[in-house]
């Protein structure tokens, strides 16, 4: 038995489990930044939205008033 060898293999398999290991932790930081961007943009709630209806309507009807 070539304990070298098998010492050789084990550290290999060691690396290749580290590294995907480092890989996935990576993925999962990226999944976490981007929910929290997600989660951001659409903050809006019922009573802005609203307001911003009602504030775009003001402003296109004196748009027409300008126009005729």
């Amino acid at each position: 038995m070539n304990f070298g060898k098998i010492l050789a293999e084990l550290k290999s398999e060691r690396d290749r489990i580290n590294h995907a290991i480092a890989l996935l932790a990576k993925i999962k930081s990226i999944k976490q930044k981007r929910t929290v961007i997600l989660a951001r943009r659409g903050g809006m709630t019922p009573a802005g939205r609203r307001r911003l209806s009602e504030a775009m309507k003001k402003r296109w009807a004196e748009k027409r008033k300008k126009r005729g």
